[in-house]
């Protein structure tokens, strides 16, 4: 069966996928008739089923948290956050935590109460943290110990309330207690919603220096999660999973989290599939590869959604044969390319389970052309295919489509795009055309629709899944008082795909040390964007005509 053919199927009328047309900030666009349109919705099933409500949902460092006690938690901090805290439809409410069982609680009860989820990026330092509570204004923060400290003065500033997780001893003064407010009891209350209300703020880097808030409304989202249900049901229906074995005890799927729940993978097609199909989430308190493994056999996970680089991790281990990975069934993920190489050995080292790769951003909440199993070991540099009704081209310089097999930018359109970013028209305008979404990087589709990335129009690092903006980088290294000129670019990494490093010039008759300079960079962005590499240059950087640094240039030059 063809992927068209197993579409078809799929969205015929009456179906969950059958496919319409709406009007949408006035333009008509393709939906989904029958899948929900707000995020509450997406929660019926797990919340309502009474054969859930005693199921683990999420497990942690030897927690473990049912469907019905995570709900309970949830209806108790939406109460609150609604009569206790003044949070109405439209507000924001922050999170500002790394990957614990509160996150997923948080969110629940704050989308659910119809005001907008801001997910801060628990690797920011203060001074980030500080720009992204000035940009959204957010009535309450829920922070962790880490995050308490790094939010508190900002928070205080903009007159935001936090509430504290995992906290021990004496609070700060006007701090609140996350057990003060999840005491069960309480309601949710009942608010109206639309499918076109703001949803989610994802913060994406950005190339002036500062951070975008991604802005999805709730038809947003929830297209993002049909989108995703469409795709793995289609290639079920291509290539349908073999019989259970009847010597083996019966296994519900589930996830293991290992990316952050505050990039778009982690919480739309990690953590929202497990809520939509009442499956367990297994949380890891940072990556290690040994551990991953361990909980891989305990819990029997089915399903691996990471970076590249933890999938490179976990099959080149040295005592990865010492673990029972059998339950895993789809080990894949994005952010990032992956090796050829890579495919291949995944698909060997697990026999029962699929390698995929998708190409998704945090504009179109994940979803994108996505590539896996047999498909995926043909084609192991594409992104892989789409489905309705979610759309790519590829466009010339002039906003032309393509014919298929010429290079050019990849553009995306469907239901599931950011409806723009908070408080940034211009950007927003310049970025989503005609309701197309330009991506930013350069590529071509091929006869069969397979997308292939083959480069970037954005002065932008690939690291590891996350984004670097050279920009952002060059302007704090140009705050060093040795500096005089700055060119950050990317340099190949087998593992994590690129790592940041800058050349640079120094003023004249200044004495310069690289560590120092990694250490003045370090205290003001995060760890991930500070330069591994540091050259120092004698000569002038080159330049182009229109003077512009010719990174490539450089990048070609340091890496031979």
């Amino acid at each position: 069966m063809s992927i068209e053919e197993a579409v078809a199927a799929l969205t015929v009328t009456g179906s969950p996928f059958e496919i319409t047309e709406a009007e949408i900030r006035g333009r008509t666009q393709r939906v989904f008739k029958n899948f929900p349109s707000i995020i509450p919705h997406l929660f019926a099933g797990s919340r309502n089923t009474g054969a859930t409500a005693d199921r683990p949902f999420l497990v942690y460092e030897g927690e473990s948290i049912s469907f019905s006690e995570a709900y309970a938690q949830a209806d108790a901090l939406g109460h609150a956050l609604a009569q206790t805290f003044g949070v109405s439809k439209g507000d924001r409410v922050g999170i500002a935590m790394r990957n614990y069982p509160e996150w997923v609680i948080s969110y629940i009860a704050i989308v659910s109460i119809g005001a907008i989820s801001v997910s801060f990026n628990s690797w920011w330092t203060a001074d980030e943290l500080a720009y992204g509570i000035e940009d959204s204004t957010p009535k309450v923060i829920i922070v962790d110990r880490e995050r308490l400290a790094s939010t508190h003065e900002a928070a205080r500033a903009n007159g935001a309330t936090l509430i504290a997780v995992r906290v021990d001893g004496a609070l700060p003064e006007g701090v609140i207690a996350w057990s003060d407010v999840t005491a069960a009891g309480p309601s949710m209350p009942v608010v109206a919603i639309d499918p076109e209300d703001d949803a989610t703020i994802l913060y994406t880097s950005g190339t002036t220096g500062h951070p975008k808030g991604a802005v999805s409304t709730h038809r947003a989202v929830c297209s993002a999660v049909g989108l995703f249900g469409l795709r793995t049901t289609a290639e079920g229906l291509r290539n349908p999973p073999p019989a259970p074995d009847p010597n083996e005890a019966p296994t519900l799927p589930s996830f293991i989290l290992i990316v952050p729940l505050f990039h778009v993978t982690g919480g739309v097609p990690v953590m929202l599939s497990c809520i939509v199909n009442s499956l367990k989430l297994v949380i890891m308190y940072k990556w290690d590869v040994e551990k991953a493994l361990q909980l891989i056999e305990r819990e029997k996970i089915s399903n691996f959604v990471g970076v590249p680089a933890q999938g490179w991790d976990l099959v080149n281990f040295d005592r990865f044969s010492d673990y029972d990975t059998s339950s895993l069934r789809a080990i894949g993920g994005g952010g990032a390319p992956a090796p050829a190489s890579q495919v291949e050995k995944t698909a060997k080292a697990f026999p029962k389970g699929a390698p995929g790769i998708g190409y998704g951003m945090t504009e179109t909440n994940a979803f994108g052309p996505q590539n896996t199993g047999a498909d995926y070991i043909s084609h192991p540099t594409s992104a892989g295919r789409w489905v309705p009704p979610f759309e790519v081209t590829v466009r010339d310089e002039a906003g032309n489509d393509l014919p298929r097999g010429e290079r050019g930018e990849i553009c995306f359109k469907g239901p599931n795009l950011i409806r723009g970013y908070w408080n940034k028209p211009d950007a927003t305008s310049s970025v989503i055309v005609d309701g197309w979404l330009h991506s930013g990087d350069i590529g071509r589709i091929d006869a069969e629709g397979f997308v292939y990335v083959e480069d970037r129009l954005k002065d932008m690092i690939l690291r590891g899944g996350e984004n670097v903006y050279c920009a952002e980088v060059e302007s704090t290294i140009y705050e060093f008082p040795a500096v005089h000129e700055a060119a950050v670019f990317g340099m190949p990494h087998e593992r994590l795909g690129e790592e940041v490093a800058v050349a640079i010039l120094p003023k004249e008759g200044v004495d310069f040390d690289p560590a120092e300079l990694q250490q003045f960079v370090g205290e003001r962005i995060a760890s991930f964007k500070v330069p591994v590499h540091v050259f120092v240059v004698k000569e002038p950087l080159p330049r182009n005509a229109a003077g512009k640094f010719l990174k490539r240039e450089l990048r070609d030059s340091y890496v031979k």
